[in-house]
């Protein structure tokens, strides 16, 4: 065997669509295989995504697979390449249009449907009836220790509840915790029950 036999024939992709547009699929692999890297990198480029440029490559290539008689020979095999660059870029640009539109549509979405199931009706009576216990309590307490419970529920830390109360740092944590007996005090007294979790 010479080694001019032992050498792989490559052919041009001009040679490869002739091939593809007759119904070789072995051609259109081999278009696949020289030309898709090239093409990933210009869609990742534009996507900065790599999903999403696999994803148009892939598009690219099927239309390249679906419709290869779309190409015109000009006889330099460049116009293979240009073509599946033009096919990419546009497809690229499409891609990204979509996504601006798709998510513009999923915030005016989200702000006009609630996405959650609608809640237990039973739910929302019982969540109504703590919260109506919890004010109804706050309402008989001396008016600092209701005031320093809603401050410190609403996430204010005891430099901020100390601020708010004008009394000294060092005190708050134990104006909170007789705060809290009395709030437990009270609410038996008006309900003759523990509070539960969840009710302030």
């Amino acid at each position: 065997m010479s080694r001019k036999e032992s050498r792989p024939t490559v052919l041009s992709d001009v040679k490869l669509l002739t091939q593809l547009q007759a119904g070789d699929d072995a051609s259109f692999e081999v278009l696949f295989l020289r030309h898709y890297d090239r093409v990933y990198g210009v869609l990742f480029r534009i996507l900065g995504n790599r999903a999403d440029a696999e994803d148009v490559a892939q598009q690219v290539f099927l239309k390249l697979y679906r419709a290869p008689r779309r190409i015109r020979l000009l006889g330099d095999g460049t116009n293979v390449a240009g073509w599946l660059y033009r096919v990419a870029v546009n497809s690229a640009y499409n891609a990204v249009r979509s996504r601006n539109r798709r998510r513009i549509w999923t915030q005016r979405l989200a702000r006009l449907l609630p996405f959650d199931a609608p809640p237990d009706p039973a739910e929302v009576a019982m969540r109504q009836d703590a919260q109506a216990r919890v004010r109804q309590t706050l309402a008989t307490m001396k008016p600092r220790d209701a005031k320093l419970l809603l401050l410190r529920h609403s996430g204010l830390s005891y430099r901020e509840l100390a601020a708010a109360l004008g009394v000294a740092p060092g005190s708050v944590g134990s104006l909170l915790t007789r705060a809290e007996r009395a709030f437990a005090r009270q609410y038996r007294l008006l309900f003759g029950e523990e509070e539960t979790e969840g009710e302030a």
